[in-house]
């Protein structure tokens, strides 16, 4: 399951999460972020120890400047509430894996 963060929930999800953390930058529009979407839920599915959340860069621009989003889809990886690394651009479910797992 992928979570929809706002202002409201970030603290609680993303930065008082005691695991790791993928942030999904997207936006309704943009072509890249819907075809990663499924990948997400798939990884998010087959590991029930990563938390998965989203955050949409047109209602969230405080978020999304806090992070220096500046192309999207764009993937942040959290651990222990700190940014360990980042990929922008749409990437497979194997790409993905290997990432996750470096």
């Amino acid at each position: 399951m992928i979570i929809e963060i706002n202002k409201d929930n970030y603290q609680k999800e993303v930065l008082e999460s005691k695991g790791n953390v993928i942030i999904d930058f997207y936006a309704n529009w943009c072509g890249p972020c819907r075809m990663l979407r499924p990948i997400l839920e798939e990884v998010a599915r087959e590991n029930p120890n990563l938390k998965i959340v989203s955050i949409n860069v047109d209602e969230e621009k405080s978020l999304t400047k806090e992070y220096n989003i500046f192309s999207i889809p764009c993937l942040v990886f959290i651990k222990s509430g700190k940014e360990i690394k980042r990929n922008a651009g749409l990437v497979t479910k194997e790409e993905l894996e290997v990432i996750i797992n470096e």
